[in-house]
This record gives structure tokens, C-alpha cells and sequence, in this order.
């Protein structure tokens, strides 16, 4: 590894714990817009984008876009379930202070990721932020973190990577940044 000049961390599952939140807002969601919802298949599946999570959980084309509507509409009810990787966000911030660079690089949509630092009051604290819209690919594909990399002016060896999830350690490994796994 080079001179840390820039660390990436990824939102849901890193950052902030949002799997309750979403959990109560799909399964809500689910039941308005009428399809089932299985909350085991969501966990298994949970960090995937929604046209692959709406796959995993067999949700029908003709209800994917009523539930991605009402869940965005259910979502800030639950966010009181979402819990600040604190620890990570002090070690972030004392890195901020030190001149490192600090790029949030999700593939979780903009609407939802915003509104959820907003709720935090972080969204100022980030120098750059990346999310699903950003990109064409998700995670295991590495445009993500290739995306972050650009955007802070920075070398893979001069870069680290907080992730949780195994699409996400392939997407780190895929474009030749050091990572460690967090789990909260």
C-alpha cells in the first residue's frame, strides 16, 4: 500500500445498519402494492440492486414498479431502526482531519442514501459521494469504486476500502484496492 490519500467506504451494511429499516419498508411496501415478501430470501439478498433483489424474491415484473414507488414512500417511517456505524464514522472523521479523502461509493439509490444522511446530518461531511445512479454496473462489477478512485485523484495502492458484503470484497479485489470487511 502507497500513502493513504483517500478511503472509500460503502453505506448500507458499512456505514449505517439499514437491513431493519428496509426489511419493515419492503415488507410494508409488499403488502399495498400485493405481492409476497420473504424476509429470509431479502436478507440472503440484501446488497443486491433492486431489479436482481426483485429477482432473488420472484417479484413479478408488473409489481416492481408500485413496490420500488411505496417503498421509497414507506422508508423514512423506519428509519428510527437505522443505526450510524459509529466507530467507523469517528475513524473517518480523524482521517478527514489528517487530509485523507473520504468518498461514500454505494450502489443504493440516490433518493434513499441522501435521505438517510440527511437524517444523520453527515451529508456534508463526505467529499465525494457515489451512488446507484452514478454507475451503470452494480457490485461485484468494481465502476463503483473505480468511479471513487477518479473522483478523489487517487492510485488504487493509495486507497482503502471499508465493505461488508462478498459482492463488495470482489468489486475492492476487482479493482485492486485494499479492503477490510466490516460487519455491524
Amino acid at each position: 500500500m502507497g500513502q493513504l490519500k483517500a478511503i472509500i467506504t460503502d453505506f448500507d451494511g458499512t456505514l449505517v445498519n439499514t437491513q431493519e429499516a428496509n426489511v419493515q419498508a419492503y415488507a410494508t411496501a409488499a403488502k399495498y402494492a400485493g405481492c409476497s415478501f420473504d424476509v429470509a430470501k431479502y436478507k440472503k439478498s440484501f446488497g443486491l440492486r433492486f431489479p436482481e433483489m426483485c429477482d432473488a424474491l420472484g417479484i413479478p415484473d408488473d409489481k416492481r414498479s408500485k413496490l420500488k414507488e411505496l417503498k421509497k414512500k414507506f422508508y423514512p417511517m423506519f428509519f428510527r431502526y437505522i443505526q450510524l456505524n459509529k466507530l467507523l464514522f469517528n475513524f473517518l472523521a480523524e482521517s478527514k482531519s489528517k487530509g485523507i479523502k473520504i468518498c461514500l461509493a454505494s450502489t443504493a439509490s440516490k433518493d434513499n442514501l441522501y435521505n438517510v444522511l440527511n437524517y444523520f446530518k453527515i451529508t456534508d461531511f463526505f467529499d465525494y459521494i457515489i451512488t446507484g445512479e452514478d454507475v451503470i454496473n452494480g457490485k461485484p462489477d468494481p465502476e463503483v469504486y473505480i468511479k471513487a478512485l477518479e473522483k478523489c485523484e487517487c492510485n488504487p495502492e493509495d486507497a482503502l476500502i471499508f465493505e461488508d458484503s462478498e459482492v463488495g470484497f470482489k468489486a475492492a479485489n476487482a479493482a485492486n484496492v485494499k479492503y477490510i470487511g466490516v460487519k455491524i
